[in-house]
């Protein structure tokens, strides 16, 4: 028989935290702390297996899953010195879920189970507090109802908020355990009128039904958008947790807490947390009371305060990582509930890789390797606030500052709405009373969350501060409408669609959109950058079509320009009108004519390029987009530049339609201008060489490349290398000197991959345009894809969107064909990748992976491509 259940207690460890694939994380980790001696629990852990066959099975249990989990259960009670269903001393149990990548609030909990009507008197009788014991027992139903059976939870909030409102209290506390038993009685007739059948009495019974639902949330929506977002693929399942119940809420001497062995925002050193005297764990989370500082423990029970700090310091030691823990303390008696690495925001992660290398607890290799990853560099690269003085006067509210950074938009008041907004390219700011699981979609969607109430371990902060989005929880200064669509200090009240701006930082709402800066990066950042590049073969560059562009790609690390992007360059000011001159022109004298009027602003452009980038390569993508692209289209703006071009309205209507294309993208663009035109080429190719030749006689060292983009056969390379090689030699005729450059291509069409070999005999090195190579690989257009890609991800017909992560089984292999096929041509040809997947870690590792030399990608991108390189060339030792 399969073993599908592994123990845990004291004396016993099934498992270790090597077996996260089959016990999950967090049954991996219990497993892990048990074996060197912390005070876990008893429990054991369900195998992600039993998940997989559940789910395979039309909700089927594997052979032998049963008789395990009895006999777990008895593993369980012979520690814990109780009976399951034992009405005068019962067993009580935690029913969690733990996949073997954390999920915080991606699944369902159960706590209390195997309480009863007799086992809830036994319970009283035993700890003598029957307060306590209907205080466990209402929470177990609503729980149960919520998580197992579909019993909205604000039924249930409703009946208390109701009898603390009859009974004349605000708080749960207050209540006493004469009204808590009333509360039972009518969280069960709640539970009867929605199930549709009586609470079940049975411990198995409510055991079997709360694994089950565990294992279906596996497959829930929140469970599914919560993967897809965090391109999380390759888990079976989750595993299922089921461990004896310590409580935090038996009175003054006990209580729960969440921590992080480090300030999770900002990398500090020191405790950072929240715990509550005589509460349960999910009251800390979901904010349903205020919590207190974790340093408020020392002085409410100060010996197990000493022993939580010496376990903190064990576990960060043995994980060497920095811990994010649960934990509660039962009339004075620590447990610890779970360890596991904590989520962190990008500031965090660099500070404590740093601090856990400088501390001697971790390498430099194991500090890039596994303490930072690329999304955390991605989150050191967002905006901040141009001024925080000059916004004083239009704060409105202030909230606890749960994850950091600036975020600015419109307000809307559910997730679904923030989706759509952000669907229809609208910045929007989520304003929540409190999030749920259920909003992640929004969440994602969202430039800043804000909820009125929760703490900084709450289900908002948490999520916030592992995406690196800014979020102020807690804010109970505001009053939230959903009905009306508002949220209200007393004073100003903020409708949806209002603007509004958020310091995550500082717990700061702002009316109105406060002005974003680019951030700077020094310090710790410079000094992990450091790091990185030690393990790193793999170059970075950069796309960059203008002098601003470069330096600040220089300023992150880049290593050379990978795409300049010339046309671009034509759309400023005057330059556009001579482009226009240059298309309408009659014939070649005439646009030879128009060029030569463009060539001083193109030499200029690349003058400022090369000299940002002195030193560095920079290869110049020659022009790419059909014609048409520089024409105006409304008759008022082709009026407009028939006056200035000095020719009539149908002229001008009689060339942009002779230049429309039923389908552009496939039409006379790339090189194909180029054949048709190498006047073009010819002016480009001038401009580009007279500038490095002048600034060479200056003593700045230049490395021009010229791409060819667009080709599909060796013909149209050597066409168009033949005018280049002319057009130089004449520049450098002219000038008396001469730079070294090199000639190349975009692979881009399908073709010019599957016929790399031949190519390379001609081109000195190629750059995989990735954008245009999935756009016709799949057959997509990357302008319409946007309609029904997203729900191709949804259903799993894709894993990920192929333009924002390279579609490795496809288009991935026409990469390997075309660079292995392009070095039998060339050896040693040079290699890269110039498309938006040039920033995409999963896709730079497998350009590593490929052996290209470098990728290049937009300029605040160039850091997180810098990492995963170094983690890319890491893996293959």
């Amino acid at each position: 028989m399969n073993k599908l259940v592994f123990k845990f207690g004291d004396s016993i460890s099934d498992g270790d935290r090597s077996m996260k694939a089959h016990l999950g994380g967090k049954g991996a980790n219990l497993a892990e702390m048990c074996s060197i001696g912390l005070p876990v629990p008893p429990g054991f852990t369900i195998s992600t297996d039993s998940c997989k066959f559940y789910s395979e099975h039309q909700g089927q249990w594997p052979e032998g899953l049963e008789d395990q989990v009895r006999d777990g259960i008895a593993h369980v009670a012979a520690q814990m010195g109780a009976g399951f269903g034992d009405s005068s001393n019962p067993l009580l149990v935690s029913v969690r879920s733990g996949a073997a990548v954390s999920m915080p609030g991606m699944m369902d909990t159960v706590l209390n189970l195997g309480l009863n009507d007799a086992a809830v008197e036994g319970l009283a009788a035993k700890t003598g507090n029957p307060r306590f014991a209907y205080d466990a027992y209402r929470r177990f139903i609503d729980m149960f109802g919520d998580v197992v059976m579909g019993v909205h939870h604000e039924y249930f909030e409703e009946a208390i908020e109701g009898l603390k409102k009859e009974r004349g209290v605000q708080s749960d506390v207050d209540l006493t355990g004469d009204d808590l038993k009333v509360l039972v009685d009518r969280y069960k007739a709640i539970f009867k009128k929605h199930a549709g059948f009586e609470f079940p009495s049975d411990p198995f019974e409510q055991l079997r039904l709360s694994v089950n639902a565990v294992f279906g949330s596996w497959d829930g929506d929140r469970a599914k958008k919560y993967r897809t977002i965090n391109k999380i693929s390759g888990l079976i399942g989750t595993a299922v947790n089921v461990q004896a119940m310590v409580y935090g809420n038996m009175g003054s001497d006990s209580g729960t807490g969440v921590l992080f062995t480090r300030n999770p925002s900002t990398g500090e050193n020191k405790l950072y947390g929240e715990f509550l005297v005589n509460a349960q764990g999910e009251d800390v989370v979901a904010g349903i009371r205020t919590p207190e500082d974790i340093s408020q423990m020392a002085s409410e029970f100060p010996e197990a305060y000493e022993r939580l700090v010496k376990v903190t310091q064990t576990l960060e030691r043995h994980y060497r990582n920095m811990q994010d823990i649960e934990f509660t303390v039962q009339e004075g008696n620590l447990f610890i509930l779970q360890t596991r690495n904590g989520k962190r925001t990008g500031a965090a992660a660099v500070k404590i890789a740093v601090d856990l290398v400088e501390e001697e607890m971790v390498t430099i290799e194991a500090a890039v390797r596994d303490l930072v990853e690329p999304g955390h560099l991605d989150q050191l690269l967002h905006p901040r606030f141009e001024d925080v003085t000059a916004y004083s006067k239009d704060v409105i509210a202030k909230g606890l500052p749960a994850s950091p950074g600036a975020a600015v938009g419109q307000v809307v008041f559910s997730a679904e709405h923030a989706e759509e907004s952000h669907a229809a390219g609208k910045k929007v700011i989520l304003v929540r009373i409190e999030t749920s699981p259920e909003d992640v979609g929004g969440m994602d969607a969202a430039q800043g969350i804000l909820t009125s109430r929760g703490g900084m371990t709450s289900h908002a902060a948490v999520v916030a501060r592992g995406w690196g989005k800014p979020c102020v929880a807690g804010c109970s200064e505001v009053v939230i409408n959903y009905a009306a669509k508002t949220f209200t200090n007393g004073k100003v009240t903020v409708k949806e669609g209002d603007w509004v701006s958020l310091n995550g930082s500082t717990g700061e709402v702002i009316l109105g959109a406060q002005a974003l800066i680019d951030p700077e990066l020094t310090g710790e950042f410079a000094k992990f950058m450091s790091w990185v590049d030690q393990f790193r073969v793999m170059g970075v560059r950069t796309n960059a079509d203008t002098p601003a562009d470069s330096h600040k790609a220089i300023e992150f690390g880049a290593e050379g320009i990978g795409l300049c992007r010339t046309e671009h360059m034509f759309f400023e000011g005057e330059r556009i009108d001579r482009v226009r001159e240059m298309i309408l022109s009659k014939d070649k004298d005439s646009r030879v004519k128009a060029l030569a009027k463009l060539l001083p602003f193109q030499k200029d452009d690349f003058t400022g390029i090369f000299e940002a980038m002195a030193g560095k390569p920079v290869t110049v993508r020659l022009l790419d987009p059909p014609l048409h692209e520089f024409l105006p289209h409304s008759k008022e703006d082709m009026q407009d530049m028939a006056d200035k071009m000095g020719v009539s309205l149908s002229e001008v209507q009689a060339k942009v339609e002779a230049l429309s294309e039923f389908n552009p993208m496939l039409g006379h663009r790339g090189c194909r201008l180029g054949i048709t035109y190498p006047e073009i080429t010819e002016m480009q190719t001038r401009a580009i060489i007279e500038a490095a030749v002048e600034l060479t006689q200056k003593g700045v060292k230049v490395f021009p490349e010229i791409m060819v983009p667009l080709i599909g056969t060796v013909e149209e390379f050597a066409h168009q290398k033949a005018i280049i090689k002319k057009t130089a030699e004449q520049v450098f005729s002219e000038k008396g000197a001469r730079v070294e450059y090199l000639i190349g291509t975009m692979i881009e069409i399908p073709r010019a991959a599957l016929t790399a070999e031949k190519i390379a005999k001609e081109a000195e090195f190629f750059s995989f345009g990735t954008n245009d190579l999935t756009q016709m690989t799949f057959g997509y257009s990357r302008d319409d894809a946007g309609t029904f890609l997203p729900e191709y991800v949804d259903k799993k017909i894709l894993a990920d969107d192929p333009f924002q992560s390279l579609d490795i089984e496809g288009v991935g292999q026409l990469v390997r064909f075309g660079t292995e096929g392009g070095r039998r041509g060339r050896p040693g040809l040079k290699v890269g990748i110039c498309g938006e997947h040039g920033g995409d870690p999963r896709s730079v590792h497998f350009c590593s992976e490929v052996g290209m030399d470098y990728v290049s990608c937009s300029p605040f991108r160039v850091p997180i491509a810098r990492l995963a390189a170094a983690q890319a060339n890491l893996a293959k030792k």
